[in-house]
């Protein structure tokens, strides 16, 4: 199976109260030592990679104001740009996968293209680009636009996009640079095209400034799960990131995703379907429930809501916590917010029971248990055909992943469900192996 970290540069993960944990390090999401500890315990757990979610303004929906989620301390509170943590992070690591979010709303191509090839070269083939497409209106507003793009025409513009971005990666080819200093000749120019391209969204001549890099462009990572997000996903990831909460949830993801690829000429197995969890692990299943309980104990639904209300681009403020969620149209993530009215309607809960299932972990499944409970439900889920691996998130940090890395990866590396060691020499290599 393959792992990746999920992180967000800031106070919160999926865990909206990260932050407030007692095993938390007040602040320490602002020094690089943090992420550096975090980056070299999951490489000593031969995680594919780590990725930084990121979004582009605090939560503003929420009762139409920033004071709701910067003072609980929400998801979106503090997001520090995850592209430079990564540079340091090339330098302080050898081998795990290094991603980064950006999105295709509010970058443009060639920056964009530039940012991830040097990334590339920097950490010799470990670049990761998360592709979002920007959803709420504070990021709009941060961008001078009165509202953002609708569902569909963000995908348009995310697709044009991936494939100028490929086309620029590609204007170098791997034998253009030649560096030969006796003869005086750097490259062989008839090896770097211009691109030329011409379309709704983007006009760029290229060809980039930067030759090819060790993966020839960074692996993509992917999250959308409404309809059109899926093809999107099924078109251009790599990895594709998704948040189910039980087995057939997961199994009907995995396999309308991969039924997806033939279509746009790819192989189901060319995409890496890795699923969300929340582990507590303890030394007995009372430890860990005690540290689940914990963890859940201090959850505010307020602060779920400010994010559910910036994730789906609607103001939760003006509903009734004790009614159950409304049936609404929602501009921001489609397929999350669909899942959010099943879960409602099933198990009878109320606007604050959503709250505090968001504030406590985004719907991530949490998974209680000792480090072979914990290795055995990961084993079902892979071989029932749920996912091909998982996005592993934190409830404390920097510490957050020890537990994880020293008691469940020796459980599924003895059990031939993990490897022991990196197998390639880039991030591609790991994923293909």
């Amino acid at each position: 199976m393959h792992l990746a970290a999920f992180l967000i540069a800031g106070n919160a993960a999926h865990s909206q109260v990260l932050w407030r944990h007692p095993d938390s390090s007040p602040g320490g999401f602002l020094k690089l030592d943090y992420y550096a500890r975090i980056a070299r315990t999951l490489e000593r757990g031969k995680f594919d990679l780590l990725f930084f979610a990121d979004r582009l303004a605090v939560s503003t929906r929420f009762g139409g104001d920033h004071r709701y989620g910067v003072g609980h301390g929400d998801q979106d509170a503090t997001r520090l740009d995850p592209l430079p943590i990564l540079g340091a992070l090339a330098a302080l690591t050898s081998r795990i996968g290094l991603g980064a979010t950006r999105s295709t709303t509010y970058s443009q191509p060639y920056s964009l293209a530039r940012e991830f090839a040097t990334l590339d070269h920097l950490s010799a083939g470990r670049a990761a680009w998360n592709v979002v497409t920007s959803v709420n209106q504070g990021e709009a507003d941060n961008f001078g636009l009165r509202q953002s793009l609708s569902h569909d025409a963000r995908y348009d513009r995310a697709d044009e996009f991936l494939d100028v971005a490929h086309q620029l990666w590609g204007s170098w080819a791997p034998e253009a640079l030649l560096l030969e200093a006796g003869s005086g000749r750097y490259a062989n120019a008839d090896l770097v095209s211009a691109i030329a391209h011409s379309g709704p969204y983007f006009n760029i001549r290229g060809p980039l400034n930067i030759p090819a890099s060790p993966q020839s462009g960074p692996v993509i990572i992917q999250a959308g799960s409404s309809q059109r997000g899926q093809d999107f996903a099924a078109r251009w990831s790599e990895v594709v990131f998704g948040i189910q909460p039980d087995l057939p949830r997961m199994q009907r993801f995995y396999q309308d995703l991969k039924g997806r690829a033939a279509k746009f000429g790819r192989k189901p197995d060319d995409i890496k379907v890795l699923t969300a969890m929340m582990p507590f692990v303890g030394r007995s299943r009372a430890e860990a429930e005690e540290k689940r309980a914990r963890h859940n104990a201090l959850v505010d639904p307020i602060v779920g809501l400010s994010t559910l209300s910036s994730h789906m681009n609607v103001d939760f403020s003006g509903y009734a916590l004790d009614a159950p969620i409304a049936d609404l149209e929602v501009a921001g993530m489609q397929g999350l917010f669909s899942l959010i009215r099943e879960l409602s309607s099933e198990r009878q809960l109320t606007l604050a029971d959503i709250g505090r299932m968001y504030a406590s972990g985004v719907l991530v499944p949490q998974v209680a248990g000792t480090a072979g409970d914990i290795a055995d439900w990961m084993t079902h889920i892979v071989a029932q055909q749920g996912a091909d691996g998982f996005v592993i998130t934190p409830v404390h940090l920097p510490h957050g992943f020890d537990d994880f890395v020293d008691l469940v990866v020796p459980q599924l590396q003895r059990h031939g469900q993990f490897r022991q060691d990196y197998q390639g020499d880039t991030l591609r290599s790991y994923l293909q192996a």
